[in-house]
């Protein structure tokens, strides 16, 4: 039987997010009480890096791994968010969304508070490894060559060029990704790639679709203990099924009657 790992994805940490992000956002209450579950499992937890060495054939996992992600990089991110994670010694991947957060930058998301990418520092030295979550988050799977390697390559260059090292990893914006995507995203110089997919990963998983739980406002204590304990979700790898695919087409059949890039939300 292929042993589960756990890999949560949390967007906001707040009270009072705004109304897009609200269904995707836990209270600092919450977020306190799932990162104790974290500590109390048992579970090593670990970075995307370890898991992408392990993928890769390079190096074992660590006993019973956990990984906890952040996308896009709200406001809370380099303050409590970290203070929270650094005071139980836990590390995270932070993916972040550089034109959100690069002042005078341009992205798609709507308006939220945001970090700014300066201080994208901060979170390495708390704990953080900080990874690519493209420019404006747009549906990756429907854009234009030109498109999609401007989001991968830019990004990944505005956040290396303020860290002064390689950024190798990417999250997918709201986790659409094609066999095309993912294809460009090897090329473009990443050695992983995280997806959504709601299900948990395993030492077997895809290096460039590895599955997330997203953990929504809804979620509990009891869900996160379930999900560390390798139960309530499937495990990948799997394939894609017709429904998955047939959104994709659906979706850039739209991209397409817009006539521009559209947010991936």
């Amino acid at each position: 039987m292929t042993a589960a790992v756990p890999v949560f994805l949390y967007h906001a940490v707040m009270d009072d997010p705004p109304d897009w992000i609200a269904e995707f956002t836990v209270t600092p209450k919450e977020f306190a009480a799932h990162l104790d579950a974290v500590v109390d499992s048992g579970r090593t937890p670990v970075t995307i890096s370890t898991l992408a060495e392990h993928l890769a054939g390079r190096a074992p996992l660590p006993p019973r791994p956990v990984l906890l992600t952040f996308d896009d990089g709200f406001a809370d991110l380099p303050g409590p968010t970290a203070d929270a994670l650094a005071g139980r010694a836990l590390p995270a991947t932070a993916y972040l969304t550089t034109g959100a957060i690069t002042p005078g930058g341009h992205s798609l998301l709507p308006p939220a508070p945001m970090m700014t990418l300066d201080r994208a520092v901060e979170l390495e030295r708390s704990g953080m490894e900080i990874g690519s979550h493209t420019v404006t988050h747009a549906q990756l799977d429907t854009l234009t060559t030109r498109q999609l390697r401007a989001e991968l390559l830019d990004s990944k260059a505005a956040l290396e060029d303020t860290l002064g090292h390689p950024v190798p990893h990417l999250a997918y914006p709201h986790g659409y990704n094609s066999p095309r995507v993912r294809a460009m995203t090897a090329r473009a110089g990443y050695r992983t790639a995280t997806a959504v997919r709601h299900a948990l990963s395993s030492e077997r998983d895809e290096r460039y679709r590895i599955a997330r739980l997203i953990v929504r406002r809804g979620h509990t204590v009891a869900d996160v203990e379930a999900w560390l304990a390798g139960d309530g979700a499937r495990i990948a790898p799997y394939r894609d099924g017709p429904k998955t695919i047939g959104w994709r087409w659906y979706r850039r059949a739209r991209t397409v009657l817009h006539g521009r890039p559209v947010f991936a939300g």
